[in-house]
């Protein structure tokens, strides 16, 4: 279900080829990466992903074609850059249509977390806030103890079997680590 061609990374489309997981785990860290999608097309990047929780692994970075009437009536906390379905992003995120490359970066440091989605933040939130807690408690992910909480864990690249190009992933970890 992935490939590599002309060194970018391909999932393609409608073959189930299972999520890719980095080895390491990650507490602070700076993860960047381009993508594009196919129309229509829906996929994520997960961060803070735990086995021990293998119903709801991580915190999603979601990228979805957000101008595809297939997603019409999806709600802001589940359309690009956001922490899949417990925050929305900014409104006016610059987000590229359906194959074009995008560009996004996900920051955490400390108990905080960022949203980036072409050179600009579109969501900023504190692990185990609040507004976390409300917003993981009005999701599918409520009966999961501790979701929306700060942990050292693995990243993720998500298998929604639709077609969808990674380039430039890099990840940064804050001196001295």
């Amino acid at each position: 279900g992935w490939s590599v061609e002309g060194g970018l990374l391909r999932k393609k489309p409608g073959i189930r080829g299972g999520d890719l997981i980095t080895e390491k785990q990650y507490g602070d860290f700076e993860l960047e990466w381009e993508w594009r999608l196919s129309p229509g097309g829906n996929n994520g990047v997960k961060y803070c992903v735990t086995e021990a929780r293998p119903g709801a692994p991580g915190y999603e970075y979601q990228m979805i074609d957000d101008l595809s009437e297939k997603w019409a009536k999806l709600p802001e906390n589940a359309r690009t850059a956001s922490f899949y379905v417990v925050l929305p992003p900014a409104a006016d995120k610059p987000l590229k249509p359906a194959g074009e490359w995008n560009a996004s970066r996900i920051v955490v440091r400390g108990d905080r977390c960022e949203h980036w989605l072409n050179g600009r933040k579109v969501l900023e939130y504190v692990f185990g806030s609040a507004e976390v807690k409300a917003g993981v408690a009005a999701s599918k992910f409520a009966k999961y103890p501790g979701f929306g909480d700060k942990l050292t864990g693995h990243i993720m690249l998500t298998d929604h079997t639709d077609e969808t190009w990674f380039r430039s992933i890099r990840i940064r970890e804050p001196a001295g680590r």
